[in-house]
């Protein structure tokens, strides 16, 4: 079943954020994620949504696989640029099975 990586996050450092968005690209198709969504400006349908918050949809094979990115040599690199370039949240949610029929 597949699972979710949901990131919202603030630039707090343009140089430092687009190598975190390289490395974090290449170890993301790494271990089989695809971007389902990228938005630098979402539009809110209801609530409150910084507008310099940017918005990430990420579809992995399962939560095992999610798990193994976000704990990768790869990745780990990625977030420690993430940690000087970055205020975020990001969430793991698996999918659910659609119903038979």
């Amino acid at each position: 079943m597949s699972a979710y990586v949901i990131s919202e996050s603030e630039v707090l450092d343009e140089t430092l954020a687009q190598r975190y968005r390289e490395l974090a690209a290449a170890s993301i198709a790494r271990y089989g994620g695809t971007y389902l969504a990228r938005a630098v400006d979402p539009e809110v349908a209801e609530g409150e949504f910084p507008p310099a918050r940017r918005a990430f949809v990420i579809e992995f094979p399962d939560l095992a696989r999610v798990r193994e990115w976000y704990d990768s040599p790869e990745y780990t690199e990625a977030r420690k640029l993430a940690a000087k370039a970055l205020k975020r949240r990001m969430l793991f949610v698996d999918g659910v099975v659609p119903p038979a029929g």
